[in-house]
């Protein structure tokens, strides 16, 4: 009989497919060759996202060296009838239940469970009934986010506690309303009944595999834990396995990048890194005070700077650095300064000891990247659950100086003025005591990060028991990042 295998049930999001596949790799390596994994891809709603979610797929399939096996699931019709945009979502997915049956039953292996990304809950009923294998949801985002989600009902209940500027999460602060995620906020129906729903979901499952670890969240993943989110009602294990890093593969080019060849001629620690993620961009009028800011500022910076999406996509494209920049600044800033138009490997600009620190949209992959290297971060939240980010970033893990934001004039996104922008980035740069204090937090959780997946850390051991769950036989090699 063929090996038990995993099924796995991603989104189509970039940040949400591969760290789940990235945590599936880790698994199949605890298992000693005891399990396989089988990934059942959703086409994405829209052209863009599927075109990425293929690349995804053959890249993977052609590394090989693991027992994974992708399988596409049929295409399928979009809702037209919703309110909300995590309603789209739930419909789109749900609409997959039956392909995802019949995928199963097509298969000539034994499935030993069914693990679903933390937005297909829709799907987590197929793994009932008949085939009544264990349910798993993976958790791309942050304990804190979890820990939100999960309470959800009881701030329904007692909206009064969202009315006094803070809201109770359970392990940490009181986080002000301003750091609420956005995807939350806004208004009391759409896509907040969708969040309590994911929410109710996740009790029912087996265990929660997450992408943190306990030194990292200690404290919120303690909450969790302790029953103290869903008052009255046991929680599901929680599997904290982090950091999974998924770094995107380097482009194909017979030499180091533009972005890494700039910095090897910079001194250590003298670079700020500006990126906001793959959905990141802004107005030309934000750019001139992005400039403005960096200007003044006096340090090095490498500024990935990107274009508007085009029409029907969400994606941004290469900039048009002759429209976008000021007239005179790339003159000005010449030697000290590189604006980038197109895609860069964060990873490798990360990694480079030119850097110092990182000007951040505040996306768990891109977090996790910043503190995997130990460079402190001034987050720049844009959307999702990106403003708790920073709460934590600045609050509770210390390692971050805060950016201030404009919401005034009626603008649909926070504004950044240059001055605020300077005194950030001179703040995490070292020339603050804020910034000197954001710099040793960042070294420690460096250290934590590695401790955590390292032989014997949290991550590690929780990652042998989940395998454990699956498999009796599960055990393994160390685990990497």
């Amino acid at each position: 009989m063929a090996s038990a295998t995993i099924l796995f049930v991603p989104c189509w999001e970039s940040g949400h497919f591969m760290s789940m596949v990235t945590a599936g790799k880790r698994m199949l390596d605890a298992s000693g060759g005891a399990l396989s994994l089988t990934v059942l891809v959703m086409r994405a709603p829209t052209a863009a996202k599927a075109s990425e979610v293929d690349g995804h797929v053959r890249r993977e399939a052609a590394s090989g060296g693991l027992a994974i096996r992708f399988l596409n699931l049929p295409a399928v019709e979009p809702p037209t009838d919703y309110a909300a945009s995590e309603e789209f979502n739930f419909r789109y997915i749900q609409r997959h239940a039956p392909h995802v049956e019949e995928a199963i039953a097509g298969l000539s292996s034994p499935v030993a469970a069914v693990v679903v990304d933390l937005f297909c809950t829709a799907l987590l009923d197929v793994a009932a009934g008949e085939l009544a294998v264990p349910r798993y949801v993976y958790f791309a985002s942050t304990g804190a986010f979890l820990a939100l989600m999960l309470r959800l009902p009881v701030l329904r209940e007692h909206l009064n506690e969202t009315t006094g500027g803070t809201v109770n999460v359970p392990g940490l602060p009181p986080v002000p309303m301003s750091y609420m995620p956005k995807c939350l906020t806004g208004s009391k129906i759409g896509n907040y009944e969708w969040f309590e729903h994911y929410g109710r979901r996740f009790m029912d499952t087996n265990a929660i595999i997450i992408n943190s670890s306990v030194e990292l969240e200690g404290e919120v993943l303690a909450a969790i834990t302790d029953g103290r989110c869903v008052p009255g009602r046991p929680a599901p294990t929680i599997h904290a396995i982090g950091p999974v890093l998924w770094f995107a593969a380097a482009r194909e080019q017979p030499q180091p990048h533009v972005c890494v060849q700039w910095l090897d001629t910079q001194p250590p620690g003298s670079v700020v890194f500006l990126c906001f993620g793959s959905k990141g961009f802004v107005d030309t009028a934000q750019v001139g005070e992005v400039a403005a800011g960096l200007e003044r500022s006096g340090h090095r910076f490498l500024w990935v700077l990107r274009g508007p999406p085009v029409a029907g996509s969400s994606l941004p494209t290469d900039a048009d650095l002759d429209a976008m920049l000021p007239g005179g600044f790339v003159a000005r800033t010449r030697g000290r300064g590189l604006v980038w138009p197109s895609w860069a490997p964060q990873k490798e600009v990360l990694a480079h000891p030119a850097v110092g620190g990182f000007v951040t949209h505040c996306g768990w992959n891109s977090t996790l990247e910043s503190l995997w290297f130990g460079v402190p971060m001034v987050p720049w939240p844009l959307y999702g659950e990106q403003h708790l980010n920073a709460f934590e970033l600045v609050r509770v893990m210390g390692v971050a100086v805060r950016l201030k934001d404009d919401m005034d004039g009626g603008r649909a996104e926070p504004f950044v003025e240059a001055a605020e922008l300077e005194r950030a980035v001179r703040g995490v740069m070292g020339g603050t005591e804020e910034g000197r204090k954001a710099r040793e937090k960042a070294a420690e959780m460096k250290a934590a990060c590695r401790n955590a997946v390292a032989e014997g850390g949290s991550s590690c051991v929780a990652l042998r028991r989940l395998v454990s769950e699956i498999s009796p036989s599960g055990g393994g090699a160390p685990l990497s990042p």
